[in-house]
Formats: C-alpha cells, sequence, structure tokens
C-alpha cells in the first residue's frame, strides 16, 4: 500500500503550514489495510512460488540433460509429483499451491515420457491424458489454483486434436469444417462445466470460468479468421460467428462483464474480418474509400459494443 505521508508532510513544509493544520492534513490519509489483505494475498503468493518451483526443477532437469541418466530424470519428477500429492493430502493450508505444482509435475512426467520412448502418439494425446488425470486433482484441491491453469492444459488439447484431424495443417477450409464443429462444441463445454452453476460439483471458482471462456473465444474467433482467408470461406465463417453470438446471447443474461467483454471483442473482430474480406475482395478499386468505410464501420461497431456493454453494466453486471 502507498505511503502518502512524506509527500504531504513534504507539501506542508512547501506551502508553510504550522503544526496544526500539518497535522489535520495528515490525518486526511487513510492508512487502513485493505479488508483481508493476507488472506487473499498469501493464496497468491504460495501459488507463484509453486510455480516457480516446478519451472526450477523442469529447468534443473534440463539443463543437466547430458549428465543424468534417464533413471535420475524419472526419479526426480516422481518425486515431485508424489511429495506435491502428499503434500496437497496433509497441509490443507498448502493445498492449492501443491496442487498446482503437482499438475506442473504430472505434464513434466508426461513430456519426459513421451520425449524418451518416442511412442509415436500426436501431442493432442498428451494433454488429453494430462488434462484427464488432473480431473480428480481439481476435484479434492478445489481450487482456482489448479483449475485455472488446467483450462489451458483442456484448451491445448482441443486444439491440437482439431489440428491433428485436419490434416495436421493450421488452416480453416473444407477439410477442418468437422473437426472444428467438434472442437468447438467441446469448448462451449468445458465452458459450461466450469459455469457457477456447477461449482457445488468441482470446486471452481469465477477465475477458472472466465479463463476457459478467454481461451474458447479466442481459439474459436482465430478459426473463423483463418477461415477469412480461405476459398470457401462463408459457411465456416458464419456458423463459427453464430456460436460466437450464441455465446453472447447467454452470457449477457448471465452479467458477467469480463467474459462478456471477452465475446464482445470477438464478435467486433469476427465481423470486421468477414466485413473487410467483402469489402476488399472484388469490390472496386477505390481503396482510400473502402478503407475509409471499414474505419467508419469499425469505429461504429466499438461505439455499439461499449455502450451495450455500460448498459449491462449499470443494470447489474459483475465488474
Amino acid at each position: 500500500m502507498t505511503d502518502w505521508r512524506p509527500g504531504l508532510h513534504a507539501l506542508a513544509v512547501e506551502h508553510g503550514l504550522d503544526p496544526r493544520r500539518t497535522r489535520a492534513l495528515l490525518a486526511l490519509v487513510d492508512d487502513t489495510p485493505p479488508p483481508r489483505l493476507p488472506e487473499r494475498l498469501l493464496p497468491a503468493v504460495l501459488a507463484v512460488g509453486a510455480l516457480l518451483v516446478g519451472l526450477g526443477v523442469v529447468m534443473w532437469i534440463a539443463a543437466n540433460w547430458a549428465d543424468w541418466g534417464r533413471v535420475t530424470k524419472f526419479g526426480l519428477l516422481q518425486a515431485l509429483v508424489a511429495t506435491s500429492l502428499l503434500g496437497t493430502w496433509a497441509l490443507p493450508r498448502l493445498r492449492p499451491a501443491l496442487g498446482l505444482l503437482a499438475l506442473l509435475g504430472q505434464g513434466a512426467l508426461f513430456a519426459y515420457f513421451g520425449q524418451t520412448y518416442q511412442t509415436g502418439a500426436d501431442p493432442w494425446q498428451l494433454f488429453t491424458l494430462w488434462a484427464a488425470l488432473a480431473v480428480p486433482l481439481g476435484l479434492a484441491v478445489r481450487h482456482d489454483a489448479v483449475w485455472a491453469p488446467w483450462t489451458l492444459v483442456a484448451t491445448l488439447a482441443v486444439v491440437l486434436w482439431v489440428q491433428a484431424h485436419s490434416g495436421h495443417r493450421w488452416a480453416s477450409d473444407a477439410d477442418s469444417a468437422t473437426p472444428q464443429l467438434w472442437g468447438a462444441l467441446a469448448l462451449v463445454g468445458l465452458a459450461t462445466a466450469l459455469s457457477p452453476w456447477a461449482q457445488r460439483w468441482h470446486g471452481a471458482g469465477l477465475w477458472a470460468w472466465r479463463a476457459q471462456g478467454v481461451w474458447g473465444v479466442g481459439v474459436i474467433t482465430g478459426w473463423a479468421l483463418m477461415a477469412v482467408f480461405s476459398t470457401d470461406w462463408a459457411a465456416q465463417f458464419f456458423w463459427l460467428g453464430l456460436l460466437l453470438l450464441a455465446a453472447a446471447a447467454a452470457l449477457w443474461r448471465q452479467g458477467d462483464l469480463v467474459m462478456l467483454s471477452s465475446t464482445a471483442m470477438a464478435l467486433n473482430v469476427w465481423a470486421l474480418a468477414g466485413f473487410g474480406r467483402w469489402l476488399f475482395d472484388g469490390n472496386g478499386r477505390d481503396w482510400l474509400g473502402q478503407a475509409f468505410l471499414f474505419g467508419l464501420v469499425a469505429a461504429g461497431l466499438l461505439a455499439g459494443t461499449v455502450s451495450l456493454l455500460m448498459r449491462r453494466h449499470r443494470d447489474g453486471g459483475a465488474a
């Protein structure tokens, strides 16, 4: 918390205030700490510490890759997972941080196993296995310190699955339409499963749900943007946008401003990408006029979106 007293004292000296007025000025400073500051700050510090420990072990192994044998590397990673899981069970106060450490250890162990034995599996299988085996950990810890990073693992599994079933290409065309449809439905399903209405079962908080929503919206928007550059782009582009629009309608009723804002931004990007493709694709040679029209539409969409979000916030949307 910022201490304003030295600055106020310097102002009092600069303006020649007498002791009584100086004391009155300093009395205006509210030095009361924010409510529940230690309770909120300590879990965050512990989670960052767990993240650094996990990454430190991984980097330690990488730095000694040529000097250590296979047994040593497996032993360190397995010890990391086993110790963090034991601490998660035995130390309730440290459970969120140690749960995060266990999640990182699981991923590192799976990655090293795949690197060592070269099973020939696709990367999406590694992330799917990691996400699936981490679900019991999330259900046991019941904290965003585990569920929020888990959403990134699950989203990467979906994205890599779509890429593998699209001919191992990062593209949006006729061959990728069906995998992207299933991938988009999977992302919507993950966000729905982590939503507040199901919190009593999984224990995930608001930020895990928001993280999953932001990843999902970003991925679907990325697929839509790739479709813009495809020859047969219209159908795939529009159904991806309709999915975003349906998500925005559902979130409008939910009232979470963070999720609603991210979805609204994605819809703006989607609409402007489609309009730009139509505008600049064989519709005349007046580039200056077309660019001016594109700018006007972009400004109008932005203004309308901000106005709607502010109205929703005034009507009771959660900040």
